[in-house]
């Protein structure tokens, strides 16, 4: 016979202490932070938003996302940028798509504008073929099967949107 005691029951009051322990914490990020998450949300690579951040008045920042060279930047710090497949043009794109002077990148104070120079193929704002059009900060402007998008100097961004 037992002596009438039982198996070892749990305690009621087992981890009350360490549940007590532990705080709800809330955590803040700053706006630097979560502009950070938005942008790789969008593909962009910590590298690349650094280049971005760094980027002066008065400059702009295209990056390859679709082509032969997927990754690439180029930076645009000039009043006129030449794209084509001549080995001359500033922005070399090696590609039967791309005419030999195909297009030409021009700023204007500090923002920039894409000219289509008459290229076989086109040149692309956001899916639209256009002859020209004034860039905006993410844009993507495709010339032949390269597809590049538009980065705006943070600097000169802040400027206008005061």
């Amino acid at each position: 016979m037992v002596d009438g005691q039982q198996g070892a029951q749990p305690q009621e009051n087992a981890g009350e202490s360490s549940s007590a322990a532990r705080a709800d914490t809330t955590a803040h990020f700053a706006e630097d932070f979560r502009a950070q998450l938005a942008a790789l949300e969008k593909g962009i690579s910590l590298d690349e938003q650094e280049a971005i951040q760094a980027l002066p008045s008065g400059s702009a920042l295209l990056v390859v996302r679709r082509g032969p060279n997927v990754g690439a930047r180029f930076l645009l710090d000039g009043d006129v940028t030449t794209v084509g497949r001549h080995p001359e043009s500033d922005i070399f794109l090696d590609d039967v798509t791309v005419s030999r002077r195909h297009a030409e990148f021009l700023r204007v104070g500090t923002s920039f504008q894409v000219r289509d120079l008459g290229s076989m193929n086109g040149t692309y704002f956001d899916s639209v073929r256009i002859e020209q059009a004034l860039l905006t900060d993410g844009a993507e402007v495709q010339v032949g099967k390269f597809r590049l998008t538009f980065y705006a100097s943070r600097l000169d961004l802040a400027a206008a949107s005061r």
